[in-house]
């Protein structure tokens, strides 16, 4: 593990989440429908990944439109409007733009007129880095509380000729506000964030950059699309989840019995069952969705949280663990107190 940071509950404000929110679009894509596009079947796909199917944004929906509206129920749950928020940071790899950043279209939408908005990029990841860098900024006072959403539109960036990565992955959003613990209330125990990115060129979108600008007369490039060497990445997803999983947990000052729920990168089951047998953590104790949506990167532990939450899976005190991976790669884990 490489360029690893770990930050357990320090001299601040302790800082909890208050509400959490998701949205998935309305259109549903099965495996079945898949099989009409590539070489593939639901057997294999299933099989191999875990996923029956995923959401597909509709057209001339952006991802800021997805990460508005699941800011606003995260907004709803915490009793706050959007004239209420201090600071937006969404993370995501699919933005509407390369500049302005996304989190100023949510900005724009939720009349946030006095936050502080920007986007973080840290793949699968991001939606973790996000709750650091929020946690943090709440916690020393700078802000009086934090809005912080994963929102992905991967269908715009998938190549849908191409069955290694085209069964994989989904569009949706999911969002969480943070705002100082009173007392009684939960907190964020600890974080675990790294990056190696001398292992880069295992999972990116070659084009659209400064490195390769897009252009239009070279359609047939297919330099904007996801590319995935997907053993290796599947070797490091394992290893680097579980390291930053025992990082946090010890850097909260607990064990792995002590964790009520793991909520992991929702990616490929057979990635989940390795960490879960690698932490010795029971299933029944894993949340899962990853059937329903497949890879909606940086919104996938948050979709699963809000879900998690919703379904009363969490009680007061009950110690969560957050964990992801992802292109960079980075990867990052959380503890959570509910």
């Amino acid at each position: 593990m490489k360029n690893s940071a770990v930050s357990p509950d320090q001299k601040m404000i302790p800082v909890r989440i208050a509400g959490t929110g998701s949205y998935l679009p309305e259109r549903i894509m099965t495996n079945q429908e898949l099989e009409d596009l590539v070489d593939t079947s639901d057997d294999w796909i299933t099989s191999r990944t875990g996923i029956r199917e995923r959401r597909i944004a509709a057209e001339g929906e952006h991802t800021s439109h997805l990460a508005a509206k699941a800011a606003e129920k995260a907004l709803e749950q915490a009793g706050l409007d959007g004239a209420d928020v201090h600071l937006i940071i969404v993370a995501t790899i699919t933005p509407d733009t390369l500049t302005p950043a996304t989190a100023c279209y949510v900005q724009q939408h939720l009349g946030s007129q006095r936050a502080v908005a920007f986007d973080v990029s840290a793949a699968c990841s991001g939606f973790l880095y996000a709750l650091e860098l929020a946690r943090t900024s709440v916690g020393s006072g700078a802000f009086r509380n934090a809005l912080i959403i994963g929102a992905e539109k991967l269908s715009a960036f998938v190549d849908w000729n191409d069955r290694n990565t085209c069964v994989l992955f989904g569009d949706g959003a999911g969002a969480a506000v943070l705002l100082p613990s009173e007392n009684g209330d939960g907190k964020i125990l600890s974080c675990a964030l790294g990056t190696d990115g001398a292992q880069a060129e295992l999972l990116n979108i070659p084009g659209g950059g400064s490195a390769c600008p897009l252009k239009v007369d070279a359609p047939n490039e297919k330099l904007a699309y996801l590319a995935m060497q997907g053993r290796e990445v599947f070797k490091h997803a394992v290893n680097a989840m579980k390291t930053a999983s025992i990082d946090a947990i010890e850097a909260a000052g607990l064990t792995a019995s002590d964790i009520k729920l793991l909520i992991p990168h929702q990616a490929n089951l057979r990635i989940i069952d390795a960490i879960v047998e690698r932490l010795e953590i029971d299933r029944e104790d894993v949340f899962i969705n990853l059937d329903k949506y497949g890879n909606t990167s940086a919104a996938a532990v948050a979709i699963a949280l809000d879900e998690a939450n919703r379904q009363g899976r969490m009680e007061k005190g009950d110690k969560v663990l957050l964990v992801a991976f992802g292109a960079g790669l980075t990867w990052a884990s959380a503890i959570i107190e509910w």
